[in-house]
């Protein structure tokens, strides 16, 4: 069985601006950090064997990571897998704007999403097989990865609140998914 615990980073200036951030850097608030540090210490007092930690290579993600690590002391591998939707020209609108407009045609589709969610779940499957994984990443991104696995649609997973965690055991990749999917062990 492997072991898939998805974390979410901390609170970002953006978060708190409502900005869409997507591939943006974003930049922990101060509550980001102690969201993060919290998270640590449940985590340690939890006793959780980790094998390995993986992170978005988005500056948010990587420095919720690190603050979760100095209580861990995992290996720690960046996952361009693990970054968040991208926007594309939607990127740094605020979001009320955004849910007025049409979805420009430079965003990443939904099922673009759902591809890049099964390359990673596979990638977690084949590379970290019986292993436990810490995988910090981003709210809706991690909702994604949620509902490929269940084989729901993203609006059927419940948002992830900042350091919030979740676990994804896995026993079997879904027969459903196509061989190429099954086949890419890439984390890129």
């Amino acid at each position: 069985m492997t072991h898939l615990y998805l974390a979410r980073h901390g609170e970002t200036e953006e978060n708190v601006a409502q900005i869409l951030q997507g591939l943006m850097p974003g930049h922990l608030t101060a509550r980001g950090r102690e969201q993060a540090a919290e998270l640590r210490d449940k985590l340690v007092a939890a006793h959780t064997a980790f094998d390995v930690m993986l992170t978005s290579d988005l500056q948010r993600a990587l420095d919720t990571a690190n603050i979760i690590n100095g209580g861990l002391h995992l290996p720690l591998s960046p996952c361009p897998l693990l970054r968040e939707r991208d926007w594309g020209s939607f990127t740094g609108t605020p979001i009320t704007i955004a849910r007025s407009s049409q979805m420009p045609d430079d965003a990443e589709s939904v099922q673009a999403m759902f591809e890049r969610a099964k390359r990673f779940i596979t990638y977690i499957y084949k590379v970290y097989h019986n292993q436990s994984v810490l995988a910090i990443g981003h709210g809706l991104f991690n909702r994604t990865i949620q509902a490929a696995f269940a084989h729901c649609e993203i609006r059927d997973i419940p948002r992830m609140q900042n350091a919030e965690v979740r676990h994804i055991a896995i026993d079997h990749l879904p027969a459903q998914w196509n061989s190429s999917t099954q086949d890419t062990i890439s984390a890129d």
